[in-house]
């Protein structure tokens, strides 16, 4: 049964699951058959971009023929944080997550507020917001009702799977991201929209692109304080070493990336200067409503962080660039980028404070930031 702690905070489920069954460890890495039922607890964003009241209970209707489950609304910033580390201690099966990108970054933090551990409860995702950037890296459909479909399917047949993500050290904070980090003009859209969207204008694609498009031809950035970057070498297994599903990372599985670009833009241990960098844990980096954007296009769940930088920020350059990212999927390219594949660390240091945005939410400004990958960290249903 549901712990008292927390059902003062839950929406009560359907009746008549209060005997609830706990799925067994083998079935949660997908080596069992299902039907011998799960406890959910459905993490619901009321204010995300495309998340109603209707949809939120057509998607609870749903999920509780097959997972006993409670429904909890978040009240405000950091709600979610609580809540997956609460799913932790309570032994919940899975938590998913009906929002947008930042709902799921929240609950990630919870589940790995204390690092990742084998046997904790797997996250899943139906989407909520404008973007939906992880739940559509996964392979879910970008409707709701759609994705709510295939979810289904995955719990019923058992499906789950490991995750890379990524951990981002900065001024006294720690935090965890699923797909992608922006320091510099990025992370500068990325406030600006925020701005705007609490002044009441609506988030869509179109709202980051005019932003974007209004911060390049202002010149923002252009006299911004070089960023020193620092790059270590891969670490990722090659993609065809298959380890069991509870097998734990070698220590010693570095092996050298190929990924194909000049030595400027090889994997390895490497300083530059930059102006602005966006590191991705997969592909895409984000959507332009159904167009994926692609900034690292060899970037993986699979493999370690992928870097796109720029040594100088002028309004020729950023066009181009972002002309190769909408491209034909080769990738951004030229003497003003910078790339690095499947890097273990990156570090990012500058002299002045500069904007930092996480799964397209920002951070605030700092001056040194440290980013590690952390193989099959996060079980995720997909």
């Amino acid at each position: 049964m549901w712990d008292p702690a927390i059902a003062t905070t839950l929406t009560p489920g359907p009746p008549g699951f209060t005997d609830v069954r706990v799925f067994p460890a083998a079935a949660r890495d997908g080596r069992a058959d299902y039907g011998r039922g799960m406890r959910g607890l459905l993490v619901v964003n009321p204010v995300a971009t495309t998340t109603t009241e209707r949809v939120r209970d057509v998607l609870a209707s749903a999920l509780a023929a097959d997972v006993a489950m409670e429904t909890v609304l978040t009240k405000g910033r950091g709600h979610g944080v609580e809540l997956g580390a609460r799913a932790v201690e309570l032994g919940v099966d899975v938590v998913i997550a009906l929002g947008g990108d930042g709902t799921v970054n929240e609950i990630t933090n919870g589940l790995l507020q204390n690092g990742p551990i084998d046997d904790g409860p797997a996250l899943a995702v139906v989407p909520g917001g404008s973007t939906n950037v992880f739940a559509r890296a996964l392979g879910y459909s970008a409707s709701p009702v759609e994705a709510t479909g295939e979810l289904l399917d995955a719990l019923r047949e058992g499906r789950s799977r490991r995750i890379s993500i990524g951990r981002a050290e900065y001024g006294d904070e720690g935090r965890w991201f699923t797909f992608c980090f922006g320091i510099g003009l990025d992370a500068r859209v990325v406030a600006q929209a925020e701005e705007k969207r609490r002044k009441g204008r609506r988030n869509s694609a179109g709202l980051f692109l005019r932003t974007a498009a209004g911060q390049v031809t202002r010149g923002a950035d252009r006299g911004a304080p070089p960023i020193t970057l620092e790059t270590t070498d891969a670490h990722s297994l090659p993609v065809d070493a298959a380890l069991p599903a509870d097998a734990a990372l070698p220590a010693d599985a570095s092996v050298p990336a190929d990924s194909g670009q000049a030595d400027a833009e090889a994997a390895g241990s490497a300083e530059e200067r930059i102006a602005l960098g966006i590191v991705c844990n997969t592909r895409p980096w984000t959507y332009l409503n159904s167009r994926p954007v692609l900034a690292c296009p060899e970037a993986s769940f699979d493999t370690g962080l992928d870097l796109l930088a720029l040594r100088r920020v002028r309004l020729s350059s950023v066009l181009r660039t972002a002309s190769q990212i909408l491209g034909d999927g080769r990738g951004p390219h030229g003497r003003n980028v910078v790339r690095r594949h499947d890097a273990a660390v990156i570090r990012f240091l500058a002299d002045h404070p500069l904007p930092l945005q996480m799964d397209g939410e920002y951070l605030g400004e700092y001056v040194d930031v440290t980013l590690t990958h952390h193989p099959r960290a996060l079980r995720v249903i997909a």
